[in-house]
């Protein structure tokens, strides 16, 4: 039997002379910290770092352990100390805004290295005009559209048919 499980098995033994009511107090110990632990799961960032998760981490609040990614591609592309300085400097209502900022910054850097968010920017700036172009497009042939039938519906004394 390794040593580690020597170490246990005596532990348990010790445990089972204090008598069945210490071994349920102990028992129960045991489930209580393993719920403590489930409901305060660390944050995302601390996970990713691997460090412990406090109470008053910077990061809890706006990196939630179910997802992970968001904190993995902003640590990736400003790093952990300059989110924190980032966090630390805004107004605290305004972090959240500034954690999404950096987060949709982050994936769009992922995604394109050079231009990142201002590159998808152009391109919904573009779109945006095309589609105004189209538009007005649109606009005239209706008005051609509805001065040919304007100029149908009239009578040759001027008035309208009915």
């Amino acid at each position: 039997i390794p040593k580690r499980e020597t170490k246990k098995i005596k532990h348990f033994q010790e445990v089972i002379k204090w008598g069945t009511f210490s071994l349920s107090m102990y028992i129960c110990g045991i489930y209580k910290k393993k719920m403590s632990n489930y409901t305060n799961s660390p944050c995302a960032a601390c996970k990713f770092l691997r460090r412990k998760c406090t109470s008053d981490c910077v990061f809890a609040p706006y990196f939630p352990p179910e997802e992970p990614t968001k904190f993995a591609n902003v640590h990736r592309i400003f790093g952990a100390s300059n989110v924190s300085k980032i966090l630390q400097e805004v107004a605290p209502h305004q972090r959240e805004d500034a954690v999404n900022s950096l987060a949709y910054e982050a994936e769009a850097r992922l995604t394109d290295p050079v231009y990142g968010c201002v590159g998808a920017i152009s391109v919904l700036q573009r779109q945006v005009l095309r589609l105004q172009r189209e538009l007005e497009e649109t606009n005239a042939d209706l008005m051609r559209y509805a001065s040919c039938l304007g100029s149908e519906t009239t009578s040759a004394y001027g008035g309208r048919r009915g």
